[in-house]
């Protein structure tokens, strides 16, 4: 019999995060299936560019090396910035964007713990205001027409450009989803017409709403384990439901359903391993419900009215100048203190 007091060791900051990293898993897995090889690619190139960089940037700071580049914080920026992306993006922009997310972002601001903003969101807003173009260029899934590339041709386009003869960037290439219903939407169809076209599925874009799906997954292991609370999850995939629902009900002929938008684009990996940052989203619970509910509309606002098609990246970045005062003004009072109990 083993008697109390029982005390656990609280887990270290690299074993959290590899948690983190083992819950992305099942999304990167209906990726691969769905769409091909290439974001293995992207994940790759993004961590090793990740290390290089988190190490270099300790050196320059005079820090030792060892103990930051193995507690997996830059790697699991690497890989959000990487799933945030086109796979099929050249070689030099993951390298680009990756290295920015960390050297500017992250160690510019003081390093770990010291960054006001999500640093792998820095680095997907950077490059798509930077470089627009190649960032549109995202794989259409198997199940759409048939064409595939296999890893041999998508490792030849990532590093050198070049498709297979016979082959244009369009025939292999699609808008996505949440881009394309956009577009279609400005043409003055409707919802109901532009859910026929062939890159929708049931819930949202063919392939992608699976992805969503796995993201869930590993996102409900994390608040299984506790890695994550509840609030910031649930109060922004509800929000985004409520917001999304009330337009859709209002007028369904312009506005999608809400499951659309929880299935489409960032919106899963973005509830469960995004704003769940414990550097950059606020401390209290209170906060956390405001900055979740925040995020949400934002998303949903950059989404239908904004000029880019998903809106997480930029929701997380505006909620995430509000931290220090969502903060200031949700402190529960302090215990003996004056009203303390009413």
């Amino acid at each position: 019999m083993f008697s109390s007091p029982f005390i656990s060791q609280p887990s270290s900051v690299s074993q959290i995060m590899l948690r983190v990293l083992l819950a992305l898993i099942p999304g990167i897995a209906f990726y691969v299936w769905y769409f091909g090889p290439a974001i293995l690619v992207s994940l790759t190139l993004a961590s090793i560019t990740a290390l290089v960089t988190e190490a270099l940037m300790l050196k320059l700071r005079n820090r030792p090396i060892k103990p930051f580049i193995s507690d997996n914080t830059a790697l699991l920026t690497a890989w959000l910035l990487a799933l945030s992306i086109p796979p099929l993006a050249p070689w030099w922009l993951i390298v680009v964007g990756t290295a920015f997310a960390i050297a500017v972002s992250k160690h510019l601001y003081g390093g770990l713990g010291s960054n006001p903003f999500n640093p792998a969101m820095i680095g997907y807003a950077v490059l798509i205001i930077s470089f627009p173009a190649p960032m549109t260029h995202w794989i259409t899934p198997h199940s759409v027409d048939g064409m595939s590339l296999n890893f041999a041709a998508q490792w030849s386009y990532i590093f050198s450009g070049m498709l297979p003869s016979g082959l244009t960037l369009d025939a292999v290439t699609m808008a996505t989803p949440l881009d394309t219903l956009k577009t279609q939407l400005h043409l003055g169809q409707s919802v109901a017409d532009i859910r026929d076209m062939p890159i929708f599925g049931r819930l949202a874009g063919h392939g992608s709403e699976m992805v969503a799906a796995g993201f869930a997954l590993g996102g409900l292991y994390l608040l299984f384990t506790r890695i994550i609370s509840w609030h910031l999850p649930v109060v922004y995939l509800g929000t985004l439901f409520a917001v999304a629902g009330l337009f859709h009900v209002l007028d369904p002929a312009h506005y999608v359903a809400p499951l659309f938008h929880w299935f489409s684009g960032a919106a899963m990996i973005g509830a469960f391993f995004i704003l769940t940052d414990p550097v950059t989203s606020p401390t209290t619970q209170k906060g956390k419900i405001i900055f979740a509910a925040g995020a949400a509309v934002l998303t949903y606002l950059i989404r239908v009215f904004g000029g880019f098609p998903d809106g997480v990246a930029f929701a997380t970045l505006l909620m995430n100048i509000c931290v220090p005062l969502i903060d200031i003004y949700t402190q529960p009072k302090v215990f003996g203190k004056k009203g303390a109990g009413k």
